[in-house]
């Protein structure tokens, strides 16, 4: 079970990270990232970041794009969060595919 304060502290990722998103990818027409869910570790030192990406080819790409800017998002955020935050977590980022499992699932019930 997730602490308030984790939780808080994700909401507060989650909300900054999909502002930062917004403005990279206002450059990039036809994109669209989502941020679902932010995980932060109990001592708030790692947050795992969970990111819906359309369209779904170039996910993968678009990943790797963002995991090499990790650092600069990162320092994006602790100008956001200076004054909430005293550290800012370390981020990982990796694809949400649950909308894609759900879609499977679906596939699967309207087959019987």
């Amino acid at each position: 079970m997730e602490a308030t304060r984790q939780n808080k502290i994700a909401r507060l990722i989650q909300k900054d990270i999909s502002e930062i998103f917004l403005g990279m990818t206002h450059s990039m027409p036809g994109i669209l990232v989502t941020t679902t869910n932010v995980r932060v570790s109990p001592d708030l030192s790692v947050a795992r970041i969970y990111l819906s990406i359309f369209p779904t080819e170039k996910s993968q790409e678009l990943l790797d794009l963002i995991n090499s800017k990790s650092a600069s998002i990162r320092y994006d955020l602790s100008q956001r969060t200076r004054f909430q935050l005293r550290t800012v977590p370390t981020l990982s980022f990796f694809i949400d595919d649950s909308l894609d499992y759900i879609e499977h699932i679906d596939k699967l019930l309207k087959k019987l």
